[in-house]
């Protein structure tokens, strides 16, 4: 069919699945695995991928100089996201592999490894069962160019790649303080993290190579290799300073790789502004719509038009806006997808407030097929309100809006005339924030991937947060 002729008419269920179900991504990634492993068997092993259902476990490496607490870090994420750690000693000495046994032997004489040993090592121990289904976190390794090269060779590529950085004066503090636990592994610092059981203490060792000689040349020799490695990875990179306490780097790291990297997959943006009367959810909406060309649909605007419109739905809501009584739900709904079903919201998308105001309105949309793939809500203290509302005055002589703070009237004849809209009285604001804020819990807990923001701020800083909340993925909770 020629597009430019008869343009492609596509459901909106099918863009709707497959971005619900990552169908672009799942495509993608088992293309990728098919160019890497290029097997005999194409459909089988699509099969067995589809199987093993594992795209999205933890896939890290954490690299650092010594002394920056690389290890502990990847101990404390492989502990929180219960996955593999994987180090080149833990490696060597796997049992029951005559290769780790091999590896073990060549380490003990010659006090290291080749490059392709260890990465042999690697491809063995994640393609185990435990790797497979629970992913791994690499300490330390690549170290070398060399070794990134072969590893990406043989498709281990990570997802997240975390580079802690920080001072070599601090380094060579660090490590002259450094002690490990035999037992456990655990690293404690005679300064900044000394154990407070005394069994713990009586039994802790200085590890080897930690002179502050010794730690500088390992200092020069990883300055020299990370400048090599650091390109390979240019996406999916985080440099962390170190030079911090270590539970702030550790989250900071922990966010990183609970954030999914942006895809190249068809995105249409339906946005959902929540929040009480003034919290600018109108603003945000109309900027949204300016930058991104999405369809700003305000839902008692869309109910003003229709009565205004005289159309088959304005003569179903005009009865209810003449009695001043709220508009039953089944009503707005049909309003609402009226609009929602025509071809410019379905092609660029729509940001969508006033509605809904209720969990009851929520699942109403929900079962229409109207469910946004981006939902903020806007927090506003009471205070804060009451003074952008209940300021606003308007001119009728000239229609003019003005706001006694923000934007006085420029005469003193101008404010004598201006007047209040009944909305903006106190106790109707009052009433408005009363009755939002009865339902926004249960509405917070409907959408359970929604993210809130402070709306008592600067408008443009409000639209920076939820602009990034638009254009990059949600991020991966861990249960």
């Amino acid at each position: 069919m020629d597009a430019t002729t008869a343009p492609h008419r596509i459901p909106p269920e099918m863009p709707k699945y497959g971005e619900e179900n990552h169908i672009f991504e799942l495509m993608q990634a088992m293309l990728e695995q098919l160019l890497i492993h290029r097997p005999v068997d194409p459909i089988q092993f699509m099969i067995q991928h589809l199987q093993r259902n594992n795209d999205h476990v933890p896939k890290i490496v954490v690299l650092g100089p010594p002394a920056s607490g690389k290890t502990t870090i990847a101990m404390w994420l492989s502990k929180h996201l219960n996955s593999n750690l994987l180090t080149k000693e833990n490696l060597i000495g796997k049992r029951f592999s005559p290769l780790a046994v091999e590896a073990k032997n060549y380490y003990q004489k010659f006090k290291k490894l080749p490059n392709s040993m260890l990465v042999q090592l690697m491809q063995e121990r994640m393609e185990e069962d435990d790797c497979i289904r629970r992913g791994w976190i690499l300490d330390g390794v690549p170290e070398t160019r060399e070794q990134v090269l072969m590893i990406q060779t043989q498709g281990l590529v990570p997802r997240h790649v975390i580079v802690l950085n920080a001072p070599d004066t601090v380094l060579i503090e660090r490590n002259l303080g450094k002690r490990i636990d035999p037992y456990t592994g655990e690293i404690y610092h005679t300064t900044f993290d000394w154990p407070s059981e005394p069994e713990i203490q009586n039994r802790l060792i200085e590890p080897k190579g930690i002179s502050e000689l010794e730690t500088a040349q390992k200092l020069l020799d990883y300055h020299r290799n990370i400048v090599r490695i650091l390109p390979s990875y240019p996406k999916i990179l985080k440099a962390i300073s170190a030079d911090q306490p270590c539970v702030d780097v550790f989250y900071q790291a922990l966010t990183y790789v609970q954030t999914n990297h942006r895809t190249n997959a068809p995105f249409t943006p339906r946005v959902l502004l929540c929040g009480p009367v003034g919290s600018g959810k109108s603003l945000q909406a109309a900027l949204l719509a300016q930058k991104y060309g999405l369809v700003d649909v305000c839902c008692g605007q869309l109910l003003k038009e229709a009565v205004a419109d005289k159309s088959s739905f304005g003569e179903l809501v005009q009865p209810y806006f003449e009695k001043k009584i709220t508009v039953p739900d089944s009503i707005v709904m049909k309003v609402l997808a009226s609009r929602l079903e025509k071809q410019d919201c379905l092609q660029k998308g729509w940001v969508l407030h006033d509605f809904p105001r209720d969990v009851d309105q929520a699942l109403l949309l929900h079962s229409k097929g109207y469910s946004p793939n981006r939902v903020f809500f806007l927090n506003v203290p009471l205070d804060s309100i009451l003074e952008r509302l209940t300021l606003r005055r308007i001119d009728p002589v000239t229609g003019e809006r003005f706001h006694l703070m923000y934007k006085p009237p420029p005469t003193m004849e101008i404010q004598g005339r201006l007047l209040q809209s009944p909305k903006d009285m106190e106790e109707q604001v009052k009433l408005e924030m009363d009755l939002f804020y009865r339902s926004a819990a249960e509405l917070e807990e409907f959408y359970k991937e929604a993210i809130a923001l402070n709306g008592d701020q600067d408008p443009y800083t409000v639209f920076e947060y939820i602009e990034s909340g638009v254009i990059n993925p949600l991020p991966r909770k861990v249960s």
